[in-house]
This record gives C-alpha cells, sequence and structure tokens, in this order.
C-alpha cells in the first residue's frame, strides 16, 4: 500500500527539497489588495506567479482567489494554505516552483454578501479576472450585455446577492462608492477584443439598468485597462500530480502546468494602486491593441484550427496536431498568408519570427494539451479569433481560403458526430442549437452551413450576407463530410 505523504502547507515548507523554488517571504505576513475572479489553472500560472516575484518587495498585494462555479479548487487550496506547485515544462526538461501568492480563496456562491464586502475592502484596489469568454454574459458578435441571460435577469432582480461576474463588480463598485473606499482597477486577463473596453462596457450597462447615478460614479471611479495575457496552460493529469509528489515530498492536491514562455502586457490606465506587475515581467504599454490582436489571431486562432482539425483527424492533443505535416503547414500558411497581412506589428516584433516560435511552442511535447480542451465553448471563441480576422481579409479583397477550412472545420466538429460516427462531447453554451441544426440539415452541408450561420450571436448578420464567405465555408464544409479532413487538408495544400 501507497505510503500517504503530508500535504503541502506552511508547516511543510521547510522541509522541502533544495531544487524545488518557493516564496521568498513569509506567505503568513501577506496582506490582500488583489481579489481576481475565476480560480482556474490559467490564472494560478499566470497572474499569480508574477504577483508572487513582487511579494518579497510589497507584501500589500497578495490573491484571493475566488471560483465562481464549482468549490473543488477552493477546498484543495484551503487544505494547503493556499500554497500549490507551478510545474514549468519543455522538452529540455521541467522544473517546480511553489507558488504561495494566493493567500485566500472564496467560493462565490457560498456567500455572494461576503464576497462583493471583500471586494469593496479598502486595502483592495485591483480586481482581476479570468472566467474565460462565456463568463462574461454577453454576445460574443457585438460585446453587448446580454440582458435576457438568466445570470443577469437574477442580478439585476437580486443585486446584493449576485452571480455573475459583472454583477459582483458592480455590487462591490456600488459598497465602495456608499462607504467612500473610492476607486478600483478592474483588469481583464481573458482573450476578448480589446478585453478593457467591453468589460468597460458590460459594468456600464449593468449599473445604468440598476441606476444612472452608480454608473455615473463607476465611469469616474473605475479604470478597465486592456490586458494581452499569453501562456500555454494545459489541464494537469494525474501524472503530474505523481510528479510533483515525487519532487516535493509531500503532496500537492492542486498543482498547475505550463510552457517556459509568460507574457502580459497591461495598458496604462489606473485609477488607484498597483502592484508593479512590470518589475515581474509584465509590460505597461500605452496600447495593447496590437499585442492582443497579434495573439488572438494568431495563437488562439490557430489553436482553434488546430483544435477542430486535429480532433477530427484523431489528435488527442495540440502537440500532436501541431506535428501533424499538413495541419502544421496549414497553420503556417493562415498565419502568414491570411493573418500577418490584417496585423499592426507591436514595437520590437517580428511577426515572422512570432509565427516560427508559436509553432515551436504548439509542439512542445512536453505539455499534452488536450484538442477537446481547446475545442471547448467555440461559439464565444470564434468571433475573435477567426471570424474578425476574415472579415477584415474580406473587406480588403483578400483570400479567405485557410481561414475558411478553419470555420468549416469548427461548423463539422460542432455537429457532435465524427468522421467515425462516434459522438463528440460538444461543451459549449450552444451545443444544444448545434445538435438541433445538425438534425435538421440530414449531412447537407448547405443547410448546415446556413443553419450555423443564422446564429447572430456568433456570425452577426454580415457575414451569411457575404457570398464569397458563404460559398467558401460551405464549399469546404461538404468537403469535410464527404471526404474527411485528411483528404480535404491534401489537396487544400496541393491546390494553393
Amino acid at each position: 500500500m501507497k505510503p500517504v505523504r503530508p500535504a503541502l502547507s506552511r508547516a511543510t515548507l521547510a522541509g522541502l527539497p533544495g531544487e524545488v523554488a518557493q516564496p521568498r517571504y513569509d506567505p503568513g505576513s501577506v496582506d490582500v489588495g488583489i481579489v481576481h475572479l475565476g480560480l482556474g489553472a490559467f490564472h494560478r500560472a499566470h497572474q499569480a506567479v508574477c504577483v508572487d516575484d513582487l511579494l518579497a518587495r510589497d507584501p500589500r498585494w497578495g490573491i484571493c482567489g475566488v471560483s465562481m462555479k464549482t468549490p473543488r479548487a477552493v477546498a484543495a487550496l484551503a487544505a494547503q494554505d493556499g500554497l500549490y506547485t507551478l510545474l514549468v515544462k519543455d522538452p529540455s526538461g521541467s522544473s517546480a516552483r511553489v507558488v504561495g501568492s494566493l493567500r485566500e480563496t472564496a467560493f462565490a456562491p457560498a456567500d455572494p454578501y461576503a464576497l462583493v464586502h471583500r471586494m469593496a475592502d479598502p486595502r483592495v484596489h485591483v480586481v482581476t479576472l479570468t472566467v474565460t469568454e462565456k463568463g462574461y454574459c454577453h454576445d460574443p458578435a457585438t460585446g453587448r450585455l446580454a440582458l435576457a441571460h438568466p445570470d443577469i435577469r437574477h442580478d439585476l432582480e437580486h443585486p446584493d446577492r449576485p452571480v455573475s461576474a459583472v454583477g459582483f463588480l458592480v455590487a462591490a463598485l456600488a459598497v465602495r462608492r456608499r462607504t467612500g473606499v473610492g476607486a478600483l482597477n478592474v483588469v481583464c486577463c481573458d482573450n476578448l477584443p480589446h478585453n478593457g473596453r467591453v468589460l468597460e462596457g458590460l459594468v456600464a450597462a449593468f449599473a445604468e439598468a440598476r441606476s444612472p447615478d452608480l454608473a455615473t460614479w463607476i465611469a469616474a471611479h473605475a479604470a478597465f485597462p486592456c490586458t494581452m495575457v499569453d501562456r500555454i496552460v494545459p489541464a494537469t493529469t494525474d501524472a503530474d500530480v505523481a510528479d510533483v509528489e515525487r519532487r516535493l515530498g509531500v503532496h500537492d492536491a492542486a498543482p498547475v502546468v505550463a510552457e517556459p514562455y509568460f507574457q502580459w502586457v497591461i495598458e496604462d490606465r489606473f485609477v488607484a494602486a498597483r502592484p508593479a506587475w512590470e518589475e515581474a515581467g509584465a509590460e505597461i504599454a500605452a496600447d495593447v491593441a496590437p499585442y492582443e490582436a497579434m495573439k488572438l489571431r494568431l495563437l488562439n486562432g490557430s489553436h482553434s484550427t488546430l483544435a477542430y482539425l486535429g480532433f477530427l483527424v484523431g489528435h488527442a492533443t495540440i502537440a500532436q496536431a501541431a506535428g501533424d505535416p499538413r495541419l502544421g503547414r496549414l497553420v503556417l500558411r493562415q498565419m502568414a498568408e491570411e493573418i500577418v497581412p490584417t496585423l499592426a506589428s507591436p514595437p520590437g516584433t517580428d511577426l515572422a519570427r512570432y509565427c516560427e516560435t508559436l509553432l515551436a511552442r504548439f509542439r512542445n511535447p512536453a505539455l499534452p494539451h488536450r484538442t477537446a480542451q481547446v475545442a471547448m465553448d467555440g461559439s464565444q471563441k470564434l468571433p475573435q479569433r477567426l471570424l474578425a480576422t476574415a472579415r477584415d481579409r474580406l473587406a480588403g479583397g483578400g483570400s479567405i481560403r485557410h481561414l475558411s477550412l478553419a470555420i468549416a472545420g469548427w461548423m463539422r466538429y460542432a455537429t457532435g458526430v465524427d468522421e467515425r460516427g462516434a459522438r463528440i462531447e460538444v461543451s459549449d453554451p450552444l451545443a444544444a442549437r448545434f445538435a438541433e441544426i445538425a438534425a435538421a440539415a440530414h449531412g447537407d452541408a448547405g443547410a448546415l452551413a446556413r443553419g450555423f450561420l443564422g446564429i447572430a450571436a456568433i456570425f452577426g448578420d454580415d457575414l451569411r450576407a457575404r457570398p464569397a464567405f458563404v460559398d467558401a465555408v460551405t464549399g469546404n464544409l461538404d468537403s469535410l463530410l464527404r471526404r474527411g479532413v485528411g483528404a480535404t487538408l491534401a489537396d487544400h495544400l496541393a491546390s494553393g
């Protein structure tokens, strides 16, 4: 029987092996200055690590990490005094580090009132968010607040017991106004175009529905800087947990895994005190838009292309898909021929080299990032990852050969049945609607494309009126349905 290891905690820190990096400060002496909504792996491998690097110099910025939907992560982390291991992997090896910046945890539904008042604490000057695209209760095609969304309706009716991220933000800002606590920096770290501006608009619309006076106060006392975040963080596996336990000699129930690459660009737009993130590898910039467009279109757009077509062709991980010579050539050509021409190069960035680096990062065999994980929530991701680029190409008279194949790949995936006739577990807020469209189309590519293109929340009202777009997507979808991904890719790469 395997011996039971003690748990990672403040009490066991001193006994960790010397090669395991650990906090250079006493976690117990750190104050909470940041509340983070969305206590997932990405935050713990990205923003929380950046903050961890700062706390030895400035202990004001510990994090209260909030899980919005499930208590699982909260329970594991609370039992470990908020400590967890970051395992960084690349083909040359790996390293382990214990992160101590997470000083509190909370499960939002357990006590919404307490969370609102934690966000309104006078020592808290920053709220950060990684709640995924669907967590903003908005229309991805327009960026506007979905007032009919059940969570938004609930929060307007019960403003002191919110369930949505937007509802929590407005409730906390209302308390800060009432108690005279004052200004707050709200830093969105999700993959939304112009994410700070979008969140600012969502908060303004919600606050206006509650009270025009509150909306006016928020406009003057809250800042919503745009950001770009970049680090590949796959789901933690049982093998990762075992690896961490072997390295540390204690059990960590909540480790996270990431690549070495890290980038965080934050707009210089604040109304309250903030951590000196730039001293720990982040970049404060006057304009984040070029970085954001580069990352959303090149990294995330290519990730989605690999996820949908890779899954359909039988690849379980992004590394396998990117290592497929056909898919590798497709994403390189998609980036070079159709995406890069729509971008303005960020200062000091060579876009051609960035593309080459991306493919190498995708091919990292040490990170088994599942295609099914990247494929989740496509209805929320497509507008910014692929459709915005397609619109720009169409407006300029450019080709969308590769982009239309990627979009058709998503449609083929969203039918819920793979090439072998096996069921696909489509994880998406609109999955039921996708199933209805697929059932009504009876395998006809034209009917299927019309059904998907009719979802205005994804495609808007413009793309289905563009014959060049409709024809390109429908033609690729027809080939994928009749001939499969392999034959479609072979012909696609040979013909242009």
